[in-house]
């Protein structure tokens, strides 16, 4: 099963150690997520990491960064949008409804079940299926290792997708809750978490 960690929404001042610090304990795919950011902002970002590490990164929105800095593709948010045009690289997408799921696997590299669970960053974003909805999935084939679980993702949950047949998990705010950006500068507490996560994915 594969681990995708994806950045908070927006930035704060020890992310790119933190990230670092995640690249050197084995993270192998990290997506690039700050809605509705500058894309100066992103650049910085990445201008402090090091540059091995870019090949392990995809990015959302902002898509010139893919090559500008030799990324390993872009994510598609918005399950209607097209590729961008002229685009000729790997690229992965955001389907919010299991009728879309087969076509978009079909052409993308993986894809995102979202609101597999609540959302913990934003609240706001409510699981949108029932077990017995992913259960008949899973059963039908639309679930499958090209098929990863988004929203509410983490140490409580990797083992029901793991039983339902998801190729990989997407943990967002399950990590990230064990660092306060506005009081700690210690993120020993965020690798410990990303080791158990880790574990539990293997």
């Amino acid at each position: 099963m594969k681990l995708v960690i994806m950045t908070k929404s927006t930035f704060f001042v020890e992310e790119d150690k933190i990230l670092e610090a995640l690249f050197d304990e084995g993270m192998d795919n990290l997506h690039l997520f700050k809605p509705d950011s500058s894309p100066m902002y992103c650049e910085r970002l990445l201008s402090l990491l090091p540059e091995d590490y870019y090949r392990r990164i995809t990015v959302h929105e902002h898509y010139y960064l893919k090559n500008e800095y030799d990324l390993a593709g872009i994510h598609i948010d918005d399950p209607t949008a097209p590729v961008p045009d002229g685009y000729r690289g790997k690229y992965s997408r955001t389907c919010t409804d299991l009728s879309m799921l087969k076509e978009m696997k079909r052409k993308s590299r993986y894809v995102f079940l979202k609101n597999i669970f609540n959302c913990i960053e934003f609240p706001e974003e409510k699981s949108t299926f029932t077990l017995a909805e992913l259960e008949k999935a899973a059963g039908d084939g639309l679930i499958d290792r090209k098929v990863y679980a988004l929203g509410g993702m983490g140490l409580d949950n990797i083992r029901m997708a793991k039983e339902l047949g998801f190729g990989g998990v997407v943990v967002c705010g399950d990590l990230w809750t064990h660092f306060d950006i506005h009081n700690n500068t210690d993120y020993t507490a965020v690798i410990d978490h990303f080791d158990k996560i880790r574990k539990a994915v293997d």
